[in-house]
C-alpha cells in the first residue's frame, strides 16, 4: 500500500509556516562526505562467515532502517542498522546485537531477494532452480515456485501490485509469475506455482544459435526489471550489452532494445560485454546498467532510441556479481568494484571524478539505497562485511532559503501567546507616553523650539514637513492646519479640497504647529 503525504490544512496554513520555518528549496545532498562504522556487519552463522550476495532495504514507514541480506549459504538475514553499537564490540557481537532474524530460505546460494506486502514478505530466488515466498514474521515458506531449470539470478516485483513479479534465469528464460494462481498444495502445506508466462532463449548469441551446445554463460538472463509503468519488463543478459524491453500482454517478441553505440569503441572494445545488473528510479525514467566494459550507462526510458544517455567510468566490473544501482531520486550512482571500493557519482556530472567509499578488503559486489533515508546506503563484499554509510552531520546540506531566519522556531501556546503580547503591548504604550512627555517638557524648557528634536523616531521626509510646517506657521497670514484625524489630512485631499473661504495650496496640509502637536501627544 502506497503512503501518501497528508497536505497543509489550508493555503492560510502553508502561508503561516512559511513565515516561520522559512521558503523550503529542494536541493539533492551532495554526497562526497559519507561515514561508516569502523566495522560494520559481517555475515556470518555460527561463527561460519558467509559471502553476502543481495541487499534489500525494507520500504515501508517505520522499517526502512531494516535491510535484508542473503548470502551464498542460502541464509535470509534482516538486520537493524539504527542499532546503537558499542564501539568496543568486536563485529561478531556486533552482527549478533542488530541481527533481527535469520533462517535457512534454501540450501543453495540465494542471488536475489525482494520485500513484497508491505515488507510482511520476501521473495528469494536461488542457485538451486527454485523460487521461495517467505512470510518474514514467522519465517515460514508459503510458497514454493518452480519452471526455471537453471539458476534464477534476478527478480523484480510489480510496482503497485505484490501478487506479480518477474525473473530471469541462467537458463535463459524469463518467467512472469502471479502469486494468486497455485496449482495445487504439496505434503508440508506450502504452495505450488508455475509460471504464467514464460519467454525462452530472451537472450540468446546469434552465434551460439548456430551450434548444437550453448554454452549457459551466452544465454543467461542476468537481470530482470519490472518497470513502473506496470506493463514493461526490461532485461539483460550475460552475452552482449543489449537492454531488451517486453510487453507484458504480449511476450513474443521484445518491444524495443537499447546498447551503447558500438561504432564510437575502439577496436579492442567491440568485443561483446554482458550486463550486470538494471535498475531504475522511482519515476521509471531512468535506467541504469552496468556493462562488462567498465561501464555503466544510463538510458532515458522514453528515448531509448538515442542511445545511452550518459556514461560513468571508474568501476572495475570484472564478474556478474558487481552490481550497480541508481538512487530512488535519479541523482546518485552506486556502484561496487573488484578493486575493493565502492564508487558514486552524480548523474548531473559523469565527467566529474567519483566519490571512493574505502572500506572493504574484497571485491564490493552488492549495493542498495535506502528509500526513505537521503544518503543512506549499504555495500556488501567477498571479504564477509556488509557496510552501511551515512551523511556525516556536518556535511548535511541545509534545505532552508538563505534569505530565511537561521534560527529555530519554538512552538508556544496561544494564552501564553496572547499573554505575552498584551504585556508587550503595555510595556510599548507606556515606553511611547514617557518619551512624548519628556519631548514636550523639553521642547517647552527649551528657549528655542524650532532647535528642539521633537520625533527622533521620525523618518527624514516627515522630520522634515514638521519642520517647514512650524516655520511656515509663524507667518501673519496664515491659518491652522486641518485636525490630523479629518478626511482631508494628506495631500491626496488637495484633488478634492474642503468648503472654504479661501483656496489653500499642498503646503497647508502639511503644517503642524506645535500646540497641536502638543496637544495630541499629551493624548
Amino acid at each position: 500500500m502506497s503512503h501518501r503525504s497528508i497536505p497543509s490544512s489550508s493555503f492560510f496554513g502553508e502561508l503561516r509556516t512559511r513565515e516561520l520555518s522559512g521558503l523550503k528549496v529542494r536541493q539533492r545532498p551532495y554526497l562526497g562526505d559519507l561515514s561508516s562504522d569502523a566495522a560494520g556487519f559481517i555475515i556470518e552463522h555460527e561463527n561460519n562467515p558467509s559471502p553476502p550476495l543481495a541487499l534489500s532495504f525494507c520500504e515501508s514507514v517505520g522499517k526502512s532502517h531494516i535491510l535484508a541480506v542473503s548470502d551464498e549459504e542460502g541464509f535470509v538475514s534482516f538486520y537493524d542498522t539504527r542499532k546503537n553499537l558499542h564501539c568496543h564490540s568486536s563485529c561478531w557481537d556486533k552482527t549478533a546485537e542488530a541481527r533481527v532474524s535469520q533462517w535457512v530460505a534454501h540450501e543453495n546460494a540465494i542471488f536475489d531477494i525482494c520485500l513484497i506486502k508491505d515488507d510482511s514478505h520476501c521473495i528469494t530466488a536461488s542457485g538451486d532452480q527454485t523460487i521461495k515466498i517467505w512470510n518474514v514474521e514467522r519465517r515460514k515458506c508459503i510458497g514454493l515456485l518452480i519452471g526455471h531449470t537453471g539458476s534464477v539470478k534476478s527478480i523484480s516485483s510489480h510496482s503497485s501490485n505484490p501478487d506479480l513479479f518477474v525473473s530471469g534465469s541462467r537458463d535463459g528464460s524469463l518467467a512472469i509469475w502471479d502469486l494468486r494462481c497455485n496449482s495445487g498444495i504439496n505434503c508440508h502445506g506450502v504452495a505450488r506455482l508455475l509460471s504464467t508466462l514464460i519467454v525462452k532463449e530472451a537472450h540468446l548469441s546469434s552465434e551460439g544459435s548456430r551450434t548444437r551446445r550453448v554454452k549457459a554463460h551466452s544465454k543467461s538472463v542476468t537481470s530482470v526489471l519490472y518497470l513502473k509503468d506496470d506493463i514493461s519488463i526490461a532485461s539483460a543478459g550475460a552475452v552482449d550489452s543489449i537492454v531488451k524491453f517486453w510487453d507484458t500482454r504480449n511476450l513474443k517478441l521484445p518491444i524495443s532494445q537499447a546498447c551503447p553505440d558500438i561504432k564510437s569503441f575502439s577496436k579492442k572494445e567491440k568485443m561483446r560485454h554482458g550486463i550486470s545488473s538494471l535498475s531504475q528510479d522511482s519515476s521509471g525514467v531512468l535506467l541504469s546498467a552496468s556493462c562488462m566494459d567498465n561501464r555503466i550507462y544510463l538510458y532515458d526510458v522514453l528515448h531509448l532510441s538515442d542511445g545511452p544517455k550518459k556514461i560513468f567510468r571508474g568501476s572495475k566490473i570484472t564478474s556478474f556479481y558487481v552490481k550497480s544501482a541508481i538512487s530512488p531520486d535519479g541523482s546518485h550512482i552506486l556502484s561496487g568494484s573488484e578493486d575493493g571500493n565502492a564508487y558514486l557519482w552524480r548523474v548531473n556530472k559523469p565527467e566529474s571524478a567519483p566519490v571512493l567509499l574505502r572500506g572493504h578488503e574484497k571485491e564490493v559486489t552488492a549495493v542498495a539505497w535506502c528509500s526513505t533515508e537521503v544518503g543512506k546506503l549499504a555495500t556488501s563484499s567477498d571479504d564477509y562485511m556488509v557496510r552501511v554509510w551515512n551523511i556525516k552531520k556536518e556535511s548535511c546540506i541545509s534545505t532552508r532559503s538563505p534569505y530565511s531566519m537561521n534560527k529555530r522556531v519554538t512552538a508556544t501556546p496561544r494564552k501564553l501567546c496572547r499573554k505575552l503580547n498584551m504585556d508587550e503591548t503595555e510595556s510599548r504604550s507606556k515606553d511611547i507616553a514617557n518619551r512624548a512627555c519628556i519631548s514636550v517638557e523639553t521642547m517647552m524648557n527649551s528657549p528655542s523650539p524650532l532647535k528642539t528634536n521633537l520625533l527622533e523616531c521620525a523618518t527624514p521626509k516627515t522630520l522634515k514637513r514638521q519642520k517647514l510646517g512650524i516655520i511656515l506657521s509663524e507667518g501673519p497670514d496664515m491659518q491652522r492646519a486641518p485636525d490630523p484625524e479629518a478626511a482631508f489630512d494628506s495631500p491626496s485631499s488637495v484633488l478634492n479640497p474642503p468648503s472654504s473661504s479661501r483656496r489653500r495650496t499642498i503646503r497647508d496640509y502639511f503644517v503642524q504647529p506645535s500646540e497641536t502637536i502638543k496637544s495630541h501627544l499629551c493624548d
